[in-house]
């Protein structure tokens, strides 16, 4: 695996995201229940941001049109939306998140 820096845990406050660039690919690091996550920044409904939209209960939902999916397997939870988004594996140390985004946990 390639771990690769992705941004400072201090900088993904709880039941939030942030947007990240990791080797190419934009990234969502979430925070929910003190857990950290990273998905990739898109919903697979639409071209929208999933970084902007809300977190909560281990989900993630698009503010546009109220997609959700589970943080852990990238499977939506709730329509329009009817495809997985892919989950990344994540690591912490000295205090900043690591992402490999070259093997997709899904």
């Amino acid at each position: 695996m390639a771990f690769v820096r992705a941004c400072p845990l201090a900088s993904v406050a709880p039941e939030s995201a942030v947007a990240v660039e990791v080797d190419g690919e934009e990234i969502a690091v979430v925070n929910s229940g003190g857990e950290i996550y990273a998905v990739i920044d898109e919903c697979s409904h639409a071209a929208i941001p999933l970084s902007e939209g809300d977190v909560g209960n281990g989900e993630i939902e698009c503010y546009m049109h109220g997609s959700r999916f589970d943080l852990k397997t990238g499977e939506p939870l709730g329509l329009p939306a009817t495809e997985p988004v892919a989950v990344y594996p994540v690591k912490i140390e000295n205090d900043d998140v690591y992402i490999d985004v070259e093997n997709p946990l899904n």
